[in-house]
């Protein structure tokens, strides 16, 4: 009788029993492996048996074991698996190699590969550069790789434009990006908690002693610091509070930027700029500006810029956590654009430096 266990008790009831994988196996006269694929829908099994299982765990009232299913990650993540298969990470640069050089980007890969190992898998690079998207959707399949992951948060200048990202059949594969500027596919993505980890730096550059501190970035949608930074401006006297100096890279050159800073900071004296640009030091000796005697200065992104002091948005992390969540997308057989997007963001953390120094 549907909503009953097999004892004949609602699976409310406080006598019933849980239901079990073998009990749902016994009903329908197939193996618990069977049962146990299906209800994590592996492509193993066929739609009908997985339909017919899921159906019939619903008539029983079958609920997972979180203890169980608590234990078998623990188990599963407390050592190596051997390789099984591969996982994808497709270089959309026009210049590949550039990408492995930046510092946050190589620890993307670092950590990504330490994750898929521990998961069975191997991560392999694949560049657009060398192979058409469409020439390497025949690769994947002909090698049974279901899951891709999307890297290049680069400028978009040095992104290929002549790749066809509509012209792939994405519903085959679990696909994950990292970080907003890659906007196609419109898939899963994992990026820094960037407005979390800019209230983090504004907090810690106060707690320093700064009370003027100012905000010099680039204008931009896939950027979310400036947010964390007008927010983090609330907490402090409006008096003492810099309106931010965002540069429009293709449209104000380089000694426009130094023009532009130079009369920010003579009109709004900051005490400690807060920058997601790797050229603010630059720009800052061009002036004569002198750091950290005339400015304290501080960074969203330690890695790859100059400036010690700031963020470190755990790129390592990030890597891995992209691995965990393809990974469970390939398991669950979720496939293809999804209908609502994943955002999962990293959060940061702070690192003193003498470029911000206290200021008592």
């Amino acid at each position: 009788m549907p909503g009953k266990n097999p004892e004949g008790e609602p699976p409310n009831s406080r006598s019933a029993r849980r239901v079990t994988v073998r009990d749902i196996a016994k009903r329908l006269g197939v193996s618990h492996t069977t049962v146990s694929l299906s209800l994590r829908n592996n492509p193993q099994i066929s739609p009908a048996m997985r339909e017919k299982v899921r159906q019939a765990a619903d008539e029983m009232g079958y609920q997972s074991d979180p203890m169980l299913s608590a234990l078998a990650q623990y188990r599963l993540s407390n050592q190596d698996k051997p390789v099984q298969s591969a996982l994808a990470w497709i270089n959309p640069l026009k210049n590949p190699e550039v990408l492995r050089r930046q510092r946050e980007f190589n620890l993307y890969w670092t950590g990504a590969c330490a994750a898929a190992r521990q998961l069975g898998f191997s991560l392999e690079e694949f560049r657009t550069a060398d192979t058409p998207l469409q020439r390497m959707e025949s690769i994947f399949k002909t090698r049974n790789i279901r899951g891709i992951l999307i890297a290049g948060m680069l400028p978009a200048a040095l992104h290929d434009d002549t790749i066809d990202w509509y012209n792939f059949t994405w519903q085959d594969f679990a696909v994950v990006r990292f970080g907003r500027k890659t906007t196609h596919p419109q898939a899963h993505f994992i990026t820094s908690a960037q407005a979390a980890n800019t209230i983090m730096a504004f907090n810690r550059m106060t707690e320093r002693g700064y009370r003027r501190i100012g905000f010099v970035g680039e204008y931009t949608e896939a950027r979310v610091f400036l947010a964390g930074f007008l927010f983090a401006q609330q907490n402090i006297p409006a008096a003492d509070r810099v309106p931010p100096l965002l540069f429009f890279r293709e449209e104000l050159p380089r000694p426009e930027n130094k023009t532009a800073l130079k009369h920010w900071i003579a009109q709004h004296r900051p005490d400690a700029i807060l920058t997601d640009r790797d050229y603010i030091l630059e720009l800052l000796n061009r002036i004569g500006c002198r750091v950290p005697d005339d400015v304290g200065l501080a960074t969203t992104s330690i890695h790859d810029t100059p400036i010690v002091a700031g963020i470190d948005q755990n790129p390592e992390e990030i890597g891995r956590t992209a691995v965990h969540l393809l990974a469970a997308e390939i398991n669950q057989n979720h496939l293809g654009i999804p209908g609502i997007r994943s955002e999962m963001l990293i959060e940061g953390r702070w690192q003193d430096g003498p470029m911000l120094p206290d200021r008592g």
